[in-house]
């Protein structure tokens, strides 16, 4: 493998191994260009660069699997921020080219990803240095994202966020669209769509304003129902877009209060979504309704546990002296929703629930306080504790299902 480490693809020593060895003397080539390329002389790249750029960009149709896309795809992106950029629209015009073929062949998919990969990797490099061929590059993606199978929607939701990442607020044409069709593969069928399509908003949510405004509700609803049915690493992912998108909501950006009017949400609107996860899951209004009418149906520990999640990013997100300025009315909320009929319909239930409100005041409080404020913040709590030890008894069985939760 000693043969494999150089700055150009010994095309002599590939050409004597074994057809089976080649793929991995090729990522081991990579690899050696991943380290070496950042720290190598630029006249030295320069002087190469033709060379290397064939090479490279022949490696796209030799059907790459994930790992040697992934380096592919870097390695050209260094190779023009450093080198010189003249030939990088020729690059990325032969992989939209190889993105709107029609071949959808599984011999094929190698190599359309593997030109999806480029081209993210491109934008999130260089971005605005692209100029204004962003349009037809989401476009063509956007097209392409319809009519693929679920390992290349993943891959072109990824490619999305990186060119979003590169380009910030210059992509503000296309925010929409990305949204308008990335948004409903938020329930698809395979969990690592779903994470590509949240860790894709996420990145969105940077810059349209839209998203944590006028869509507030919708995107909640969206997270609540890709909860569902969801995987640790879906949650993360979900959890975290939503979390983010309500402290947003909040707090928005300064950047984004200067561009237009924005008008804020509030504190308790805010809270009031997050609580209707928790307690209702992502049943929508008529369905909800009828299940009410029958006593109502439990919500899926999957959706419980993504929103105690997102309720943590939330108040990470705001901070600590936001979380010390409004712990009063946060304690409040925690122990209205572990108290509230629908979070302790069983004694599991119950039991649930309080491990999920535990959860958000260990990390909350543990994580972002000082001494001086965990202090202050555990006198709220026994004072909390205290009325509901008066009302035990006096109450009707509500606030006793409250005092238990408390304990």
């Amino acid at each position: 493998m000693e043969l494999a480490h150089s700055l150009l693809l010994n095309e002599d020593a590939l050409a004597q191994i074994t057809e089976a060895k080649r793929p991995v003397f090729i990522f081991e080539w990579l690899r050696f260009l991943d380290k070496v390329l950042v720290a190598a002389n630029k006249v030295d790249v320069k002087e190469k660069q033709k060379k290397l750029v064939e090479q490279l960009t022949g490696l796209i149709s030799s059907a790459p699997g994930p790992p040697t896309r992934k380096l592919l795809a870097k390695n050209l992106a260094t190779l023009y921020s450093i080198g010189d950029t003249f030939t990088v629209f020729h690059t990325l015009d032969k992989c939209n080219d190889i993105i709107k073929s029609k071949d959808d062949t599984p011999v094929y998919l190698p190599t359309k990803l593997a030109a999806v990969a480029c081209v993210g990797a491109f934008y999130e490099k260089m971005g605005r240095m692209l100029g204004s061929s962003f349009p037809d590059t989401i476009n063509n993606l956007l097209k392409a994202l319809k009519s693929a199978e679920s390992q290349g929607r993943g891959e072109i939701l990824l490619s999305l966020q990186k060119v979003l990442s590169g380009l910030g607020g210059a992509a503000a044409s296309c925010h929409r669209d990305i949204y308008k069709n990335a948004r409903s593969l938020l329930t698809d069928r395979s969990m690592a769509v779903r994470c590509a399509v949240a860790k894709c908003l996420l990145e969105l949510q940077n810059e349209a304003v839209f998203m944590w405004t006028t869509e507030l509700e919708n995107v909640a609803t969206l997270c609540f129902k890709a909860l569902e049915g969801s995987n640790y690493g879906v949650r993360v992912a979900v959890a975290k877009l939503l979390g983010t998108v309500m402290a947003t909501a909040l707090m928005p950006k300064q950047a984004a209060v200067m561009r237009q009017n924005v008008k804020r949400a509030t504190l308790d609107e805010v809270l009031e979504l997050m609580a209707t996860g928790f307690l209702r899951g992502g049943s929508g209004f008529l369905k909800s309704g009828g299940e009410m009418l029958k006593g109502g149906a439990s919500v899926s520990r999957e959706v419980r546990v993504g929103v105690t999640q997102a309720y943590v990013v939330f108040v990470t997100t705001l901070g600590g002296q936001w979380l010390e300025r409004n712990f009063a009315t946060f304690l409040s909320h925690v122990l209205d929703l572990v108290s509230h009929p629908r979070a302790t319909q069983t004694h599991v239930e119950a039991v649930y629930s309080r491990r999920c409100v535990s959860f958000m005041l260990r990390a909350t409080l543990g994580g972002l306080l000082g001494e001086k404020a965990q202090i202050a913040a555990g006198k709220e709590i026994c004072q909390a504790i205290s009325k509901q030890m008066r009302a035990v008894g006096k109450e009707d069985g509500g606030e006793i299902s409250r005092f238990r939760a408390l304990q």
